[in-house]
């Protein structure tokens, strides 16, 4: 039966969040703080944040420097998945993802369904495994930015969550890089 197995320990992600945007600066940036206050709340540790133009390049120039960080765990982007000229933000990630994880996607849309109704449709939302780091493209409302945290993300990014996670599978997405053992939380 899934759920929190709490004889497991916690382990801290570094979860880093990228808006996309060309109106929103970090005072007005209310998806990042939306995803900030819940990575924090649930143990784990803001290792970056950033606000990137709606343009492909400076995006994935953003998202790349994240995946290169070996302090980020994973990383959360905010906007650009709608079908306007300048939601670009699948087609500026997607070709950094080594492995698609169309899941997500898909439970993302089960879940803000009951939320939003068919109007989940508007979202290309996407997610993917680029070198050491899971990627999730978010739509930019702050209703979705909790629907993909509450509904999807808050539960595969606890170490706990029975009977599988992504947490337990992170330290082999790099076997052949070497990369150092998660630490539990004390």
């Amino acid at each position: 039966m899934a759920g929190i197995d709490d004889a497991r320990p916690f382990v801290a992600l570094g979860v880093a969040v990228v808006t996309v945007s060309d109106t929103r600066g970090p005072a007005d940036d209310k998806s990042g703080d939306t995803l900030a206050a819940r990575i924090e709340a649930a143990g784990h540790r803001v290792s970056g944040r950033a606000i990137a133009k709606d343009d492909r390049e400076a995006l994935r120039a953003a998202v790349s420097g994240f995946v290169a960080d070996p302090e980020t765990d994973v990383v959360l982007t905010t906007g650009g998945t709608g079908f306007t000229g300048r939601d670009t933000s699948p087609d500026a990630l997607e070709p950094l993802f080594e492995k698609r994880m169309d899941g997500f996607s898909a439970l993302f849309h089960a879940y803000s369904n009951g939320t939003i109704g068919t109007s989940t449709l508007q979202s290309r939302a996407t997610a993917g495994v680029a070198g050491k780091t899971f990627v999730f493209v978010l739509p930019g409302s702050t209703g979705a930015c909790r629907d993909a945290w509450d509904g999807v993300l808050a539960a595969q990014l606890d170490y706990r969550h029975r009977p599988c996670n992504f947490v337990e599978i992170l330290p082999r997405l790099d076997e052949h890089l070497k990369r150092g053992k998660l630490k539990a939380k004390a």
